[in-house]
């Protein structure tokens, strides 16, 4: 006789997803794509089908990338030397023309092709399409000190109507994160940074930042990752030391998403295939989920 047992499991996966395509349907999921989930091939196609299954049960996936491997290989071929402060990079004017060639003639159009490739109907933009992005010039803190980074940008206003024209139709918008301010000066942006000012401005059910991490870690002694934590947990943890380094920005632009109307936010580890779904369509996920309080979707979400 035939066994049955493995087709079985694969039915309780799809049972268990029911619930969650039943909650997020028609709802928008914002995803930062970047680590090494972009540098990866079989991660790379990993995620495109992922979000282009998310498109296809009834989600609208809004996807917003980084892309400083790419522009730190080609400013080598320019030979300009990256710097960095406080893990910004510093942006002459040539560092901009390359930031702006690399992100949007090279990295969102690779992205747009597999997307494409895999069945969905990915558009690619930027910042300065529609004036999606409106940006003033950057100044990062040291030692309570202004640093003048050049051409980086801080976000002053999103302009969500062309990317909700295009989330109500078939279409998968993925946008780079160059910005212009009122006299049409380009400006490169933080992608994550970015990421929470769009999930914010579209009110999207969910904003999910692909890492090279787990997930947040549960204390300084205890590498067990939280999957369901307060944005209250956070700045604890913040103030713990037990969130540090380049994590630090990106809960805290999950916090300022969450605070302007987002539902919820991940922080998932894009090393692992499938990731956008296990953490979504699953009980327990693989990363840690960030809310204003803990509120399942259905009676027995085990959170």
């Amino acid at each position: 006789m035939f066994d049955f047992s493995e087709l079985i499991k694969k039915a309780g996966i799809l049972v268990e997803a029911l619930p969650y395509i039943q909650a997020l349907a028609g709802k928008t999921v914002v995803i930062k794509y970047g680590g090494n989930a972009m540098i990866s091939e079989e991660l790379k196609h990993s995620v495109m089908e992922d979000i282009t299954l998310l498109k296809y049960i009834g989600l609208n996936p809004v996807v917003i990338h980084g892309g400083g491997p790419d522009i730190t290989s080609a400013l080598k071929n320019f030979n300009i030397q990256s710097e960095f402060v406080n893990g910004l990079r510093k942006t002459d004017k040539k560092t901009m023309e390359v930031a702006q060639m690399v992100l949007m003639g090279k990295t969102n159009k690779e992205i747009v092709s597999l997307l494409n490739q895999k069945g969905g109907k990915a558009i690619g933009i930027c910042g300065i399409d529609g004036m999606l992005f409106e940006c003033d010039k950057h100044y990062e803190m040291v030692d309570n000190e202004k640093v003048d980074l050049g051409y980086v940008g801080k976000i002053t206003k999103v302009n969500t109507r062309a990317l909700e024209i295009l989330t109500r139709d078939e279409y998968i918008p993925v946008v780079a994160p160059i910005g212009t301010d009122k006299t049409g000066q380009s400006y490169n942006i933080n992608a994550d940074t970015a990421a929470a000012e769009l999930a914010a401005a579209l009110k999207a059910e969910k904003l999910i930042l692909l890492t090279d991490v787990e997930g947040v870690k549960n204390s300084k002694d205890n590498d067990s990752i939280l999957h369901a934590i307060t944005s209250e947990k956070v700045i604890q943890l913040i103030d713990e030391g037990v969130i540090v380094g380049g994590m630090i920005p990106k809960v805290l632009g999950c916090v300022y998403a969450l605070q302007h109307g987002v539902g919820r936010a991940h922080i998932i580890d894009g090393r692992i295939p499938h990731c956008i779904l296990l953490e979504i369509f699953t009980n327990k996920g693989i990363g840690t989920m960030i809310t204003e309080k803990i509120r399942p979707y259905y009676e027995k979400e085990q959170l």
